[in-house]
């Protein structure tokens, strides 16, 4: 195996880091502290072609592969998880269902703007009553001839406010239970299409994670991705891949806590020499260098397979449990080795830990990651 990047992706993550350096870091602090979301830095990504990497050209995207997407995921999610998120929703979750299921003509009016980063897109699975259960769906569209009638809630929607367009899974058959879900194209400003308060996060907190209340929206029978009844088919293919950028995401968290810790304990000394010098620090950051190397080499396993057109829903979850995993473990590390000044906002670990939580649980929780990972080696 060729363990080599190419000359591209060399490109790919340069790009990504510089940027993440030159624009994310100053203002990561006040962000995180006061909830803003980035609207002119995503705006931003969306120029640089971070937004659309896998799409292609011919719809507004960049035609790159899973591995340069995973680069880029990285470098950003080093800095700014919450940026992060903002652009695996929009590549991940929203883009590449479209690319894959919609219509030409929805791909022409939808994908094509969201693609290149003109306009930001949200993915509703989940609801009050149906999170890792995504098959309890209570989200009704019910065929009314020439539209659909869309009624229900769907909560912790990641660009929830920011959105433009968003992608709703509802019930347009419930009596066939999770075989009876479609999917929707969803416009905001739409009458009866209502945003609820910002939740008040732990981490991630420059991201908008808002609920979505629809009363009597009227969706157009263009609107409706593929036949109806695709839904939950659309929706877990969808989060395969999303596991991928979240796992990347989480990568990202570990490796940028990493090499604070790192550059800290080269700087910080005690009992007369760096801290570095110490057996009790080394192993730490032994430790921590290679549970990294781990989740980075389970990322690029899920993106090769997802590259060569082979199953890899696997290696997605194998890599968003491990990735996870090791986020909170090197971020946890990270502060132990800073000791109390990785305690304060100022030097940033403490941010990433509460960061690097919520890989464990959205897109797919720990422990389901778990039962597809045992599921596909089992059958």
């Amino acid at each position: 195996m060729d363990f080599d990047l190419t000359e591209e992706h060399l490109a790919v993550m340069e790009a990504a880091r510089d940027f993440a350096k030159t624009h994310l870091l100053p203002g990561v602090v006040e962000r995180d502290i006061n909830a803003t979301f980035p609207k002119e830095l995503t705006a931003m990504m969306g120029e640089m072609g971070f937004m659309g990497m896998m799409t292609r050209p011919e719809y507004g995207g960049g035609g790159m592969d899973t591995i340069s997407y995973v680069l880029a995921m990285e470098e950003i999610s080093k800095i700014d998880a919450s940026a992060g998120v903002i652009m695996s929703v929009n590549n991940s979750l929203v883009c590449w269902g479209i690319e894959k299921y919609a219509s030409e003509q929805q791909k022409k009016k939808y994908l094509i703007p969201l693609a290149s980063g003109k306009l930001l897109g949200a993915f509703a699975l989940s609801e009050p009553e149906a999170g890792s259960d995504a098959t309890s769906q209570k989200t009704t569209a019910v065929d009314m001839g020439d539209h659909y009638l869309l009624n229900g809630t769907k909560n912790w929607i990641t660009n929830g406010k920011s959105s433009a367009i968003c992608l709703v899974l509802a019930q347009t058959d419930p009596s066939k239970g999770h075989r009876g879900m479609s999917v929707f194209i969803v416009e905001k400003g739409w009458a009866g299409f209502e945003v609820g308060i910002k939740e008040d996060k732990m981490g991630i907190r420059a991201s908008d994670t808002h609920s979505l209340m629809f009363t009597n929206v009227k969706v157009p029978k263009e609107n409706r991705i593929g036949e109806e009844g695709i839904g939950f088919r659309y929706a877990m293919e969808t989060l395969d891949g999303g596991r991928i950028g979240i796992a990347a995401q989480a990568l990202g968290i570990a490796a940028g806590a990493y090499e604070r810790a790192l550059d800290y304990s080269k700087e910080r000394k005690t009992f007369g020499k760096p801290i570095c010098e110490h057996q009790a620090i080394q192993f730490k950051l032994a430790d921590m260098a290679t549970e990294i190397e781990a989740a980075r080499l389970l990322c690029y396993e899920a993106a090769f397979a997802k590259d060569r057109g082979r199953d890899y829903s696997k290696w997605s979850a194998m890599a968003k449990l491990y990735s996870s995993k090791v986020a909170m473990e090197v971020t946890s590390e990270a502060i132990q080795i800073h000791g109390g000044y990785g305690y304060v906002r100022e030097y940033q670990v403490e941010r990433m830990m509460r960061d690097a939580k919520i890989t464990q649980i959205y897109e797919g929780t720990s422990e389901i990651q778990k039962i597809v990972i045992s599921r596909n080696i089992l059958r």
